[in-house]
C-alpha cells in the first residue's frame, strides 16, 4: 500500500487553536491519516501522510483557513505507514528558537531558487551553513558546507554568536530540510547584524525533488522526520535507519558493522549497553516480532467471521 505524503509550512496569524486542533483531529476518524501537525500563533508546520485522501482532505482545510497552498507544500511516496499515529499538537512555536527578534513575518534572508543554488554556493565569498541538527547532517549534506555540530535549534544561537562574525562573514548561505528552520534562522541572523543571507528556497527535499543527481552537489540523504528516516534524490526512500537502542541515525556502514544489531544495538551504542540492558532490549525487539503477527493473526479471524 502506498501513502502519499505532504511536507508543510506557513508562517500566518492563527488564532482560536484548539478549533483548529479539533477539527485537523476530526479527520482521522474518517480517513487512514498520520503524522504531526504543529499549529502555533505564528503558523502552522508538519509531516502528514495517508493511504487513502486524507492528505488532500486535510490540505483542503488548511488552504481554505491559512492559504497553505502559499507556503512550501511538498508531495513524496512511502512504500509503508510513514508514521504510527496522528498528533496536532499547540505549540508556542512552529519550529523553536526562543528568539522573539526573528520573527519570519517581519524580515527574512533573499530565498534563492534549487536552479539557482548551486551557482550561489560556488561563489568563495560565499558561506555555506547548514541549520540542522548532528543526526540530520550525519547521512547527507551539501558538498563544502560547515556543520555547526549542534544538538537542538535552539544551539544555532549561540553557535552564531560564538563563531561568525557580521563584519567578516559578508555572505552566509543556509539550508534545512524543507526551509523552515532557515525562515528563522535568517530572521535571527538578520537582527544580529548579518547583512547578506541568503536561504534554499523549499529546502533541501526541494532541491533533490527538482535538481538531477548528476548536476547536484548534495551528498548522502537528507534527513526525514518519519520511517523512511532518509530520502535521496526525486525523494526517492532512502537506505539510512534509525537504531532502536539509542535512536542514533544509522548510514549503511553503520549496519554492517559487527556490533550491529536489528533493533536492538548499533556500534555507537553497543560498548555502553550492559547485559541486563542488552537483555532487555533482546527482549522488547523480539515481543515487537510477535505483536506484529498476533494483531495480523486476529484481525484475519474476525473478516472470516
Amino acid at each position: 500500500m502506498e501513502y502519499k505524503v505532504a511536507a508543510l509550512y506557513r508562517f500566518v496569524t492563527v488564532t482560536d487553536l484548539e478549533k483548529h486542533q479539533a477539527a485537523l483531529k476530526a479527520i482521522e476518524e474518517k480517513y487512514d491519516i498520520c503524522g504531526t501537525l504543529l499549529i502555533a500563533p505564528e503558523g502552522i508546520n508538519g509531516t502528514i501522510g495517508s493511504s487513502n485522501g486524507g492528505v488532500e482532505v486535510a490540505l483542503d482545510y488548511l488552504d481554505k483557513n491559512f492559504e497553505i497552498m502559499r507556503g512550501e507544500v511538498k508531495f513524496s511516496t512511502a512504500s509503508k505507514r510513514p508514521f504510527l499515529r496522528f498528533k496536532v499538537r499547540i505549540k508556542n512555536e512552529i519550529v523553536t528558537l526562543r528568539q522573539p527578534q526573528a520573527d519570519p513575518s517581519k524580515q527574512v534572508g533573499t530565498y534563492v531558487e534549487p536552479k539557482d543554488w548551486d551557482s550561489l554556493i560556488k561563489d568563495p565569498d560565499v558561506l555555506l551553513l547548514d541549520t540542522r541538527n548532528d543526526y540530520e547532517t550525519k547521512i547527507g549534506i551539501f558538498k563544502g558546507a560547515i556543520d555547526p555540530n549542534i544538538k537542538t535549534f535552539t544551539e544555532f544561537v549561540d553557535y552564531v554568536r560564538n563563531n561568525l562574525d557580521p563584519a567578516k562573514q559578508k555572505k552566509i548561505a543556509m539550508f534545512c530540510t524543507g526551509g523552515i528552520r532557515c525562515e528563522k534562522a535568517s530572521s535571527f541572523m538578520l537582527a544580529e547584524g548579518f547583512e547578506d543571507v541568503y536561504h534554499l528556497k523549499g529546502g533541501i527535499l526541494k532541491y533533490l525533488e527538482t535538481i538531477p543527481a548528476d548536476q547536484s552537489s548534495w551528498e548522502g540523504e537528507c534527513f526525514v522526520f518519519d520511517r523512511r528516516v532518509g530520502v535521496g534524490h526525486g525523494l526517492s526512500e532512502g537506505t539510512a535507519r534509525i537504531c532502536y537502542g539509542c535512536r542514533a541515525t544509522l548510514t549503511t556502514e553503520d549496519r554492517a558493522h559487527p556490533l550491529f544489531e536489528e533493533g536492538v544495538r548499533c556500534p555507537h551504542c553497543a560498548p555502553t549497553m550492559t547485559e541486563d540492558i542488552l537483555a532487555a532490549k533482546r527482549m522488547r525487539h523480539q515481543q515487537m516480532r510477535v505483536e506484529p503477527r498476533q494483531k495480523k493473526n486476529t484481525a484475519d479471524i474476525n473478516s472470516r467471521n
